[in-house]
C-alpha cells in the first residue's frame, strides 16, 4: 500500500517533535521536507498546500515509539495517516468521509472492502497500542530540543 492509517497510540498523543522545539525550527524541518518532496505529496503527488507528517516505528516488545523521519503529504492522505482525527473532524462537519475514503482506494488502486479491511487492522493495532505507556525516542532530532524550549 502506498498510503497506510498510521494510528499514534492514545498514550503517546502530542509526544512528538514539533510540541517540543521553537516554531522557527519546526518551520526549517518541515520546508524541507517539501524541497526533498519537490513540493508534492510524496505518496500521490499532489500539489498544493503540504503538511510535513511525523514518520514513527514501534517496537511493540519495549514500547519504544522512534522518530525515523519526515513526508510532505497533502491534506487528503496527511488525514488518512491520522484517521482518528479525521473521524473526529467528520462527525463535526469539518471534512468529508467518502472523500476520504475515495482518495485512499485511488491512491492504493482498492476497493471499499480493502480499506474497511485496512481501517479495522489500524484500530485493532491502535487499541492493544493504547494500552501501553510509550517512549519517545526523537532520535538525532533530540538535539533540537536542547537548543528550544523543552
Amino acid at each position: 500500500m502506498k498510503l497506510e492509517i498510521e494510528l499514534i497510540p492514545s498514550t503517546a498523543w502530542y509526544s512528538n517533535l514539533r510540541n517540543k522545539i521553537l516554531k522557527k525550527e519546526w518551520d526549517a524541518i518541515r520546508k524541507q521536507s517539501y524541497a526533498d518532496a519537490d513540493y508534492k505529496c510524496a505518496i500521490c503527488g499532489a500539489e498544493g498546500r503540504l503538511n510535513c507528517h511525523e514518520l514513527w516505528e514501534y517496537d511493540d516488545q519495549k514500547h519504544i515509539q522512534k522518530l525515523k523521519g519526515f513526508i510532505a503529504l497533502c491534506g487528503d492522505c496527511h488525514m488518512i495517516k491520522h484517521l482518528g482525527f479525521a473521524e473526529i473532524r467528520c462527525s463535526k462537519g469539518l471534512l468529508d468521509m467518502d472523500k476520504l475514503i475515495k482518495h485512499f482506494m485511488k491512491v492504493n488502486n482498492v476497493d471499499k472492502n480493502t480499506f474497511d479491511k485496512c481501517h479495522e487492522y489500524a484500530f485493532k493495532i491502535w487499541g492493544k497500542r493504547s494500552q501501553k505507556e510509550w517512549i519517545t525516542d526523537l532520535a538525532q532530532w533530540s538535539n533540537f530540543i536542547n537548543n528550544s524550549k523543552s
